[in-house]
């Protein structure tokens, strides 16, 4: 899928593949016996990516654990070459990838400013002149004279990304790094990108979070064990990606009550659904509706000392609210036959949209017995007041002062 933009395209990826070797060597007994009968296996970590990146957008790369994410970046950003078609950019690029990329373990922060810094392409000049302003930011100033093998991976990615920043860069990619550094870092860095997009500069962001692509990125690709298969609205992207996570999540599901994973399970969730005040399911609710949310629960053997949980969520994946039986201290019986678990919330206070609720089941010591998550969207319809996950009905007056 072409993305069409009015800005002139600042990153062509070509028709890229990236293949991998691996090598799988036998016993030191065979290599030395039979040493041409090494195998070797080729890995594809991407194929077949094209993309077009315009100046003035922030690109999310979403997708599981190995599915070719940081490898797209890397090769975006030159750090390996991909083995088939080519990748093009226009302007200065600023790369934060793996922890510590770009640093030598023997100098002091001040020296690495200098060298990472000339990796980016700065002169010793253009550090020199804004050296100050890297430490500032990177808020590491008492230690920059140490030595970065003494540095904990929050150090790292401070003064990394100081330094990446202050490269002046045309395009940003950033990698998972940043979740390493504390709140109140993560809340500057996501500050500094979207000062960045002000200026018109071009984000690649690759995140498992989806609630920081969806408010960072206007874009995203979601990749799938190397394959591109979607690119576009970063609310669509969410989307696919959380259904693709649910039927692996089923797939498992389906293996465990097949005993194929060796694991038994005391107890399965069968059904979820929403109902009304008389308990006909629904697929809508409005803003002060009750809510009442049913799930089937089937035990393998009697059932006792268990808890229930249920969860509500953005399709983002911001958590709104969460309750289990535990926490609030409450009982369930044991049960030994299919049974029917109740929640109701009372004057559902949720403004007008798409949410997915998340139900699960637990032993005393809170260890997770069955989970769905999500488990169903839950559409949230009501009078428009204004915007956001809270449904409030605020009044406004005027008075003299």
């Amino acid at each position: 899928m072409r993305v069409m933009s009015e800005y002139p395209t600042l990153i062509s990826i070509e028709n890229v593949s990236k293949r991998f070797t691996i090598h799988q060597d036998k016993s030191l007994k065979d290599r030395l016996l039979h040493p041409s009968s090494r195998s070797r296996e080729d890995f594809w970590a991407l194929r077949d990516i094209s993309l077009e990146i315009p100046m003035n957008s922030s690109v999310g790369l979403m997708g599981h654990n190995g599915s070719g994410k940081s490898t797209l970046l890397k090769v975006i950003g030159s750090i390996i070459q991909p083995s088939t078609g080519r990748v093009r950019h226009r302007g200065r690029v600023a790369a934060l990838l793996e922890l510590g990329a770009g640093f030598h373990q023997d100098l002091t922060g001040r020296e690495n400013i200098f060298l990472n810094a000339s990796i980016l392409g700065m002169s010793k000049e253009e550090t020199s002149r804004c050296i100050d302003d890297i430490i500032d930011f990177s808020g590491i100033g008492p230690f920059i004279d140490t030595q970065v093998k003494f540095y904990s991976s929050g150090m790292y990615v401070r003064l990394a990304f100081a330094v990446a920043i202050h490269a002046d860069p045309d395009i940003l990619l950033v990698d998972e790094v940043l979740a390493v550094g504390d709140e109140p870092f993560q809340r500057k860095c996501m500050d500094k990108i979207r000062e960045f997009q002000a200026e018109g500069r071009t984000i690649i962001l690759v995140s498992h979070s989806a609630d920081q692509v969806g408010s960072v990125c206007d874009r995203a690709v979601v990749l799938d064990h190397g394959s591109m298969v979607f690119d576009g609205d970063t609310q669509d992207a969410i989307h696919i990606l959380r259904e693709g996570f649910q039927e692996e999540e089923s797939q498992e599901r389906s293996a465990q009550k097949r005993g194929e994973t060796g694991t038994q399970r005391s107890a399965r969730i069968e059904e979820v659904t929403v109902c009304d005040d008389s308990g006909r399911p629904v697929d809508q609710v409005g803003t002060d509706d009750d809510l009442l949310l049913m799930m089937t629960v089937v035990p393998e053997t009697r059932l006792s000392s268990w808890m229930a949980a249920m969860a509500i969520e953005t399709t983002l994946g911001q958590m709104l609210f969460r309750f289990d039986t535990h926490a609030a201290d409450q009982e369930l019986p044991a049960i030994d036959k299919p049974s029917r678990v109740e929640f109701r919330l009372p004057r559902l206070s949720l403004g007008d949209g798409a949410y997915t609720i998340n139900v699960g089941i637990g032993d005393e010591a809170g260890a997770t017995i069955d989970r769905i998550a999500p488990a169903l969207t839950l559409n949230v319809r009501g009078p428009y007041v204004g915007t956001g996950p809270v449904g409030l009905r605020p009044t406004i007056r005027v008075l003299d002062i």
